[in-house]
């Protein structure tokens, strides 16, 4: 008898602990799902900011259905919001914010759409312009984190040629609310660094990046000190304010050549009247209110956007000085699949500490651009540029950024200025021996 009341309550006892076990689990599980639960971001959103993913809801990072829209109400659901430059945009950051907070998974600081384009009717070098834009898609998929709208459209009536940018620019902050920065980089501009990768980081409390030459924009007070062809631009309201007091100074305004004649007694060597993107860009960075000035950053540690004339005679020096590094380092030799690229340049770096940057230097120039060149019409080159200088430059900037891509395919152009012979790449070119 004893022996059966002792079993009755060992069985009672079991029973009792499984229930606790199991009400311990459900209330560990509870925790942790509101531990993981997505919270409201505190920090207040300033003007100037920007968007990142520091704003953002803590998002699952699994894959996403690009096919999938939440049902959540956004700005594009607003009748009165307007793609035109000519409407002014408020509360940017906050509509972005609501926005990637409906669809984290496309958030990220480092989210780059890279725009360019051309004009809208027929060029005589079409195939040139062709593969101008190859190139910069090329660098793009290459690096990832980077996607590339080419425009032939005018989206302003009046806001053609160089300003025709200033709309474009406009319409895609708003097509691409994921997109933390615009790179608006001119076609004749050619990407002759395959492995180099924008250092965003360091451009964090800033919100427009340009190249500027000091001795021209301080010194001699040159309208070409500063070139609008290459810059970046983070997608926030600073930026839409920014645009909206540019294009103001451009064509479509009562005053154009009021301000074209008001920047000219600013610049020292603008001859023509008309006002420009550019030296309306220099008059506002350099002599405009301080909440532009402030925002600034002045690229020059490395070839933001270099010029043409500067590079194109070192190219071969370049070339040979990186053949003669991967000779020394076998790793730089291996085959690889191109999604794993990046792992090359992270080891050329360790060799490419003593080379410096910019003009020089022998590390590959980042951006070459061809200002000036008139790639739509090859013929009606700038006066200062003599002969063929243009197309004879551009063809090997282009072949010898295509050899970076071609390498990875297993193929080579010997030859920087004949793009039609290629060779199979031998098995560890350029094997030479020494460190390894």
């Amino acid at each position: 008898m004893a022996k059966k009341t002792l079993q009755r309550k060992s069985s009672r006892f079991i029973r009792t602990g499984r229930l606790l076990i199991g009400g311990a689990t459900v209330a560990l599980l509870i925790f942790f799902i509101w531990l993981d639960f997505p919270k409201r971001p505190k920090n207040p959103i300033l003007a100037s900011d920007g968007v990142t993913t520091s704003y953002c809801s803590a998002g699952a990072t699994a894959a996403y259905d690009h096919r999938h829209d939440p049902p959540n109400t956004t700005f594009y659901d607003n009748p009165k919001m307007s793609y035109s430059i000519d409407e002014p945009m408020e509360k940017w950051d906050e509509k972005r914010r609501e926005w990637l907070e409906s669809h984290p998974s496309f958030a990220g600081p480092d989210r780059v759409l890279l725009l360019t384009g051309s004009q809208p009717s027929p060029c005589l070098e079409d195939h040139l312009l062709l593969r101008l834009f190859k190139n910069k898609v090329d660098y793009c998929r290459i690096n990832g984190g980077c996607d590339v709208f080419y425009s032939t459209a005018l989206l302003h009536p009046k806001l053609r040629s160089y300003w025709a940018k200033l709309p474009l620019i406009r319409a895609a902050m708003l097509a691409h609310p994921e997109a933390e920065w615009i790179w608006w980089v001119d076609s004749d501009a050619v990407f002759t660094d395959m492995e180099f990768k924008l250092p965003l980081r360091r451009y964090k409390d800033h919100n427009i990046v340009v190249q500027l030459w000091d001795h021209l924009a301080y010194e001699k007070k040159s309208w070409v000190g500063l070139n609008a062809g290459v810059f970046l631009i983070r997608n926030c309201q600073w930026s839409m304010d920014f645009m909206q007091v540019w294009a103001s100074m451009g064509q479509q305004s009562p005053e154009f050549h009021k301000k074209g004649r008001l920047k000219i007694s600013s610049v020292s060597d603008k001859m023509f009247p008309a006002s420009d993107d550019q030296s309306a860009m220099m008059y506002l960075l350099l002599k405009g209110e301080k909440k532009w000035r402030e925002k600034l950053y002045v690229e020059k540690e490395y070839y933001f956007q270099g010029y043409w004339q500067d590079i194109v005679g070192t190219i071969e020096t370049v070339k040979e000085n990186y053949e003669r590094m991967e000779k020394r380092v076998r790793f730089l030799r291996r085959r690889q699949a191109e999604k794993t690229v990046g792992s090359l340049a992270v080891v050329r770096e360790r060799y490419l500490k003593a080379a410096g940057y910019g003009k020089g230097s022998w590390r590959r120039p980042f951006v070459t651009h061809f200002m000036a060149c008139k790639q739509c019409n090859m013929g009606n080159n700038d006066p200062m540029y003599m002969g063929d200088s243009c197309s004879v430059g551009m063809e090997k900037a282009l072949n010898f950024a295509d050899n970076q891509v071609l390498r990875q395919y297993g193929f080579v152009r010997p030859d920087l200025t004949n793009p039609y012979n290629l060779s199979v790449l031998p098995f560890d070119f350029p094997a030479g021996g020494g460190e390894d």
